[in-house]
């Protein structure tokens, strides 16, 4: 396979060394910047991010950010989001009483999960569909790595006649959540696939062997 270009998008948020070293042990060529144009023109946008998900979405709208993905995908280029990197692609999120805004690129809220213990620090399996390519190659009790209080907790986005439903995958930690969701260029984990050793290993490569 031809080492692809990848830029790990630097907005002030998310474990960017660990996913840089995680993608080029895939054999991906990366770039950890915030510069508008090369996180355009790059094969494949990672979009990383831990914290809060109002903190995360000032990050990414002060290196404009949210006009990247939202570019990127218009011209069906691919982008993956981590963590809360996947959680501000919906169009809410609600901490502590405050809602905001989120990249609204799928419907839905980010919410604190209901669970006896928060947050969700630890191995967990997840439920695929058959159909993945991000899980490929993986068993079924394969398990990965999360750090988390907050998720989507139902998928409210339906395709239309003539479109193809996002594959969703679930796991549960006191609820079931939205633990990865395949959607044309537009793929995310709410876990840590830079983190989850050789299973997330797999799983980047898999996304990488998506890239143009």
């Amino acid at each position: 396979m031809v080492n692809k270009n990848v830029t790990v998008l630097d907005y002030g948020s998310g474990n960017l060394r660990s996913a840089e070293r995680a993608l080029a042990r895939v054999g991906a060529n990366v770039t950890v910047t915030s510069d508008y144009e090369a996180a355009l023109e790059a094969d494949g946008l990672v979009v990383p991010g831990v914290g809060a998900f109002a903190a995360c979405m000032g990050g990414l709208k002060a290196v404009h950010g949210d006009r990247i993905v939202a570019r990127r995908l218009s011209a069906g280029r691919p982008v993956l989001g981590i963590c809360v990197g996947m959680q501000i692609l919906f169009e809410t999120g609600v901490e502590h009483g405050v809602t905001t805004e989120g990249c609204g690129e799928w419907p839905g809220t980010v919410e604190r999960l209901e669970a006896p213990v928060l947050p969700h620090m630890g191995w967990n399996t997840v439920k695929a569909p058959a159909e993945t390519v991000l899980f490929a190659g993986l068993d079924a009790d394969t398990r990965f790595y999360f750090v988390h209080s907050y998720g989507v907790r139902s998928w409210e986005l339906q395709a239309g006649p003539g479109f193809t439903d996002p594959l969703v995958t679930w796991a549960e930690h006191g609820v079931p959540f939205v633990a990865a969701v395949e959607n044309g260029p537009l793929m995310a984990t709410q876990f840590h696939p830079e983190k989850s050793g050789d299973a997330g290993a797999q799983l980047l490569a898999n996304w990488l062997g998506t890239l143009a």
